[in-house]
């Protein structure tokens, strides 16, 4: 019998960042956000779907949360439960708990902002966990120049005596050598016991972890780099929403 493969979308927070600058209104989770007509939630899920490995997706929302089962109906495979934590880590560590895992079981975490996975991505992921028995990630190399920032004193501008904002108070610190470097994406994949392990120490220690990826580091596993796609970057700045939409 080949592995199981479940997927687990954490959708509990708020996506502070990608709100309008300057916006009174109460504030909308990012997932529910409309792309083409549809909340990105959904899109992002159905990304997934197009993996019939994948025999199960758990969306794992705040308590309380009822838009994304209003969001996902009609949607195959997909579960909804309430046990999102207020981070990341947290939430995902929930739902693994809830799914139990055996010991051969594989989870595949991806983020409810990455809408634009392409299943070609997805495949390359799957293909290569099953194959090296090693869990991975989809990444880009990095082709950016990096530049660590420092912060300024803050003095006031001398044409208009505007006070700085928060973007203008940096300056060049030193370039990074990108050599090496890549930008993590998700899906992330691993076995599903070895995951909520590694979370449940990085918990216990108070080691902050971003990603999967870093959790599993954490317990001296090496997670594959497999490529992945330029659609497949996360939305997180209000304009990106627009970008999206014509990816889509």
């Amino acid at each position: 019998m080949p592995d199981k493969l479940i997927a687990i979308v954490p959708a509990a927070g708020v996506g502070q960042r990608a709100q309008p600058l300057g916006s009174e209104q109460a504030l909308q989770p990012k997932q529910y956000r409309l792309l083409r007509g549809e909340p990105m939630l959904r899109h992002a899920v159905r990304a997934l779907l197009a993996d019939e490995r994948i025999e199960q997706i758990l969306v794992a929302v705040a308590p309380g949360d009822d838009a994304a089962q209003e969001s996902l109906v009609g949607l195959p495979r997909v579960s909804v439960r309430p046990c999102g934590g207020s981070t990341r880590s947290q939430t995902v560590m929930s739902a693994l708990r809830e799914l139990d895992p055996s010991p051969s079981d594989w989870v595949l975490v991806h983020d409810a902002a990455r809408p634009g996975l392409p299943a070609a991505a997805l495949s390359r992921l799957i293909d290569s966990c099953f194959a090296y028995g090693v869990g991975g990630l989809l990444a880009l190399p990095v082709a950016d120049t990096l530049k660590r920032a420092v912060e300024l004193e803050r003095v006031d501008c001398v044409l208009t005596g505007a006070a700085p904002t928060a973007a203008e108070g940096r300056a060049v610190q030193s370039t990074v050598d990108r050599d090496g470097l890549w930008a993590a994406q998700t899906p992330q994949m691993f076995r599903a016991q070895k995951l909520l392990q590694a979370l449940e120490k990085a918990n216990q220690s108070g080691r902050p972890v971003t990603d999967e990826a870093s959790a599993m580091e954490g317990i001296g596993i090496k997670p594959r780099l497999i490529p992945g796609s330029i659609r497949n970057f996360k939305v997180t700045w209000p304009e990106d929403f627009e970008l999206m939409e014509r990816w889509l």
